[in-house]
């Protein structure tokens, strides 16, 4: 049996980054693609949607990053880093409430010096007003934002967040004519991404559709990245090296290289270059099923790691399911696994090049990534594969990996795994594992883990200094406390959070909510004022206030608040609108917003308790009475003490007859 070779160096040391996409530092190595740089960079500015889609591989992440952002920064246009939609986060979730994953996530790309913390308190529509710019002349300038790698929301996406995120996108472009989306898809999932964007309008969608490389544009890809390196490539042997890769593209019309076969045959071929060559001869032209045979192995090896799987066992599945004759050699995507597979790992095969997807008769089929790869992966069929070691950077990669895919029993057991190989070098490390532990134990209920978890945290980035983490693993710590009922432990947690980041106005919120659930409301208000008067945007801080104005019986302040944020997502909020309504007499009103709320929320001692004093304010004295018994029975989050004593006083409204236009307020 073959031993596989060891792994290439750093590609960072290469003119070609091999498989890792082109960043903007490398925009002197990026060639082949100035047409698709000036059309794309064009309609992005002109179009409220563009639609960039390719297979996996074809270089969509490079052209953003390294061609078409650059160009317009050049162009003093106002145009945001590229977003991410990645749902697997180390910090302390906990800290943050009824947050959406997928807006978080792209809001922290979209501007990465702003903690999470302060960006969950915004929606995409608030934060897209503060990107707002004007020209040398006080003209608008649109506001240029990008989501790249799109497929994520589609493929095995949340789907309680999923929905209202692409709700929130389209309500914010839909109020805003001046901001320009970009979206870069796989060409798989580009019908869904139509259906979700067209509902701004099909005259606001443009679609840009990116080829691989024809053979003269790959030339300029493989000799030009040479320049200032010392060494230039003799033409017979990018001739040879071009012919060697180029391929019939899927329609026939032309002969095709794809881009990251490329990089990989060049890497390898500048890396295995003898120090004192100068001129790259046709003589030096690389294996080229050897180099393609290190992606494959490469690939393998990482995808068996994250997914806890023999590698021998992927290669045997892509063997028996691709290396057939042309024509049958595609498999259909099943709802959970792929001829035998699961589609994680299969997903993970795409990832990593070796597999590509298809859209056909309405679903979506796989095939093997490029004829190029048969050879190779028959030849690891008889490979030894080396004994994998503890590794804990990679364990928390595969960790997060596993989140994002939806496996969560999978991505506990490499946190654990990289907690466990972590030694004293690996510090930090450690910290995020246990943070992102502490976050798979709240998703999971267990409120005692996820402290623990986040405790460990807090003690590890206090020893680093890092005060701004310490700060939000308190705060985390403290919105648990909280919802265990441990209302002193967590009004100390907080105010530690707060002492940390002064100016943080989700952890100041945090401290408010905490305060009221200990009986001072005056305390709260005070802090909930001093947020917005900061940020009059924090959208956690006007629900907690009007949700508190609302139950002291201040309906026209309260109401101030509440309708001013999405209270379609919190049954808290939509109560406490209720009960505000309901004081000021718009029985009608309360009792729409009341519909579906209290279904929604049946553990909710708060929801409860307003649902109760709005069927009272409305004169059905039985069914207050009743909603106020099962509040004080809830416990998801159970009744703050200071507000069981007027429970206990509804429950007992059709005992002691007490008359439905007596308004009840607060204490």
């Amino acid at each position: 049996m073959r031993s596989l070779s060891a792994p290439p160096g750093d590609p960072d040391t290469s003119p070609y980054p091999g498989l890792r996409p082109f960043t903007e530092a490398d925009r002197g190595r990026f060639f082949g693609r100035d047409e698709e740089i000036r059309e794309l960079a064009r309609m992005w500015r002109r179009n409220r949607v563009t639609i960039l889609y390719g297979e996996s591989g074809v270089g969509k992440t490079s052209l953003i990053v390294t061609g078409v952002r650059p160009r317009l920064a050049r162009e003093a246009a106002n145009v945001l880093p590229i977003g991410a939609v990645s749902r697997a986060f180390t910090f302390p979730t906990a800290a943050i409430p009824e947050y959406n994953p997928y807006t978080l996530a792209l809001l922290s790309s979209w501007s990465p010096i702003e903690p999470p913390t302060v960006l969950s308190g915004r929606s995409i529509g608030a934060f897209l007003r503060r990107q707002r710019r004007t020209g040398r002349f006080g003209e608008p300038l649109p506001t240029l934002v990008a989501i790249d790698q799109a497929e994520r929301l589609f493929r095995n996406a949340h789907p309680d967040a999923v929905g209202p995120f692409f709700d929130e996108l389209i309500e914010a472009l839909a109020q805003d004519a001046d901001t320009h989306l970009l979206l870069s898809v796989r060409e798989d999932h580009l019908e869904d991404t139509l259906r979700i964007v067209k509902r701004l309008g099909s005259e606001s969608c443009a679609e840009f559709p990116l080829l691989p490389l024809d053979p003269q544009r790959a030339l300029a890809a493989v000799v030009r990245p040479l320049e200032g390196t010392g060494r230039r490539l003799d033409p017979a042997l990018a001739a040879q090296l071009i012919d060697e890769l180029e391929w019939p593209s899927a329609d026939g019309s032309f002969e095709a290289v794809e881009p990251v076969l490329l990089q990989v045959v060049c890497r390898s071929l500048w890396e295995r270059l003898p120090t004192d060559v100068q001129v790259l001869t046709d003589r030096m032209l690389p294996d080229i099923p050897e180099a393609l045979e290190s992606l494959c192995s490469h690939a393998v090896t990482a995808i068996a790691a994250d997914h806890d799987r023999r590698p021998g066992r992927l290669v045997s599945w892509l063997r028996d399911t691709f290396l057939k004759p042309p024509g049958q050699a595609a498999v259909r995507e099943g709802s959970t696994h792929t001829a035998g597979m699961a589609n994680a790992v299969v997903h993970s095969m795409e990832d990593r090049y070796l597999i590509k997807a298809r859209r056909r008769d309405g679903a979506r089929w796989y095939e093997l990534r490029h004829p190029l790869l048969i050879a190779p992966i028959r030849r690891l069929v008889t490979a030894q594969w080396p004994v994998p070691h503890s590794d804990p950077a990679g364990g928390l990669r595969a960790a997060k990996a596993a989140l994002s895919e939806g496996d969560v029993p999978l991505a506990r057991r490499h946190a654990a795994e990289a907690v466990a190989a972590c030694g004293r070098g690996d510090m930090r490390i450690r910290g995020e594992a246990e943070s992102l532990l502490g976050n798979i134990a709240n998703e999971k209920g267990d409120l005692k883990g996820a402290i623990e978890h986040y405790r460990r945290a807090a003690n590890i980035f206090e020893a680093l200094q890092e005060t701004s983490a310490v700060g939000r693993l308190l705060a985390a710590m403290g919105r648990l406390r909280l919802a265990q009922g441990k209302r002193g432990e967590a009004v100390e947690d907080l105010e530690a959070a707060v002492g940390r980041m002064p100016n943080d106005p989700t952890v100041q919120t945090g401290l408010g909510r905490a305060l009221w659930d200990a009986g001072q409301p005056k305390a709260a208000l005070a802090v909930l004022d001093g947020v917005l008067r900061r940020d009059g945007d924090a959208l956690e801080a006007l629900r907690a206030r009007g949700e508190i104005l609302a139950d002291l019986g201040e309906a026209a302040s309260a109401l101030r608040d509440l309708d001013r944020i999405d209270r379609r997502t919190s049954p808290s909020a939509r109560a406490a609108r209720a009960l505000a309504l309901a004081t000021l007499s718009k029985v009608d009103a309360a009792r729409r917003e009341l519909d579906d709320t209290v279904a929604e929320a049946t553990g909710s001692g708060p929801v409860l308790l307003r649902a109760a004093r709005v069927e009272h304010l409305c004169g059905d004295l039985r069914a207050a009475a009743r909603l106020a018994a099962r509040a004080l029975k809830a416990d998801d989050p159970p009744l703050p003490p200071h507000q069981q004593g007027e429970a206990v006083r509804v429950s007992r409204l059709v005992a002691i007859g007490t008359s439905p236009t007596r308004r009840i307020t607060h204490p």
